[in-house]
């Protein structure tokens, strides 16, 4: 059994590391929270914004001309955005914080902002090249240098979301080592399961999320995110079906 452990560790080292600079990073970024004034936290929202912005769109620009299926992430988008307004993703999760979290003397984030705070989070640790592409390069050829350069650039983005949002930005590690975990699964599974064509139509769509998080993070527009976190599904369920009708 024990045996079995280390050997689950061992493949999945890159995601292990990945997963405690994100809260080594929340942690460090909660102690510098006192001493960071107001004007600072600002210019942090603006410049988290900016970085999503940046991030989002370039994931769509790089990986639209790989597309096989240019409309798709047009059909994902809107299916996923109906379907999560159906089930008020957005709503629910935004309600489940604000039970779970109180603002304090110290001005820590409110329920709200810490909702937006984990829903950019995530995305914006869970959704890109190296997160997605690093769990399948580490589960096939056992390279994890994806995976910790990775770990290296969200160590800085969590010390900044958790000087920002606080401890509860914690809340995005689990959900980062699940989304890795669950490509390591596929990969090892099935070696061309997670195709290059699927892995670009899920960065189109993943960028086009994050992007929308840096609209929100700017007060530009409030694109209510989580509610089109179902469009991630319409690629696979798109491809699973080609797939059984070929």
């Amino acid at each position: 059994m024990a045996e079995k452990i280390f050997h689950v560790c061992e493949i999945m080292i890159g995601t292990i590391v990945n997963t405690c600079t994100i809260v080594t990073g929340t942690l460090i970024g909660v102690v510098l929270h006192k001493g960071i004034k107001e004007k600072y936290k600002s210019v942090l929202y603006d410049a988290l914004g900016l970085a999503c912005f940046a991030i989002g769109l370039n994931a769509v620009v790089t990986n639209l001309p790989k597309s096989h299926y240019p409309v798709l992430f047009i059909a994902a988008m809107a299916i996923g955005s109906v379907v999560g307004v159906a089930l008020d993703i957005d709503g629910r999760f935004h309600r489940l914080v604000e039970r779970k979290s109180k603002s304090d003397r110290s001005g820590n984030a409110s329920g709200a902002r810490l909702a937006d705070g984990l829903a950019t989070a995530t995305l914006v640790y869970c959704i890109g090249p190296l997160s997605m592409l690093g769990p399948v390069i580490s589960a096939l050829q056992g390279d994890h240098t994806f995976l910790f350069t990775n770990a290296t650039l969200d160590l800085v983005t969590a010390t900044i979301f958790g000087s920002t949002y606080g401890v509860g930005m914690l809340l995005a590690a689990p959900v980062l080592f699940l989304w890795q975990g669950m490509f390591y699964c596929v990969a090892l599974l099935s070696s061309t399961a997670v195709s290059e064509a699927l892995m670009a139509e899920l960065l189109i769509v993943g960028g086009l999320l994050i992007t929308g998080s840096g609209l929100s993070l700017l007060r530009i527009k409030d694109c209510h995110v989580l509610n089109m976190l179902p469009a991630l599904a319409i690629p696979p369920l798109w491809y699973l079906i080609v797939w059984l009708i070929g």
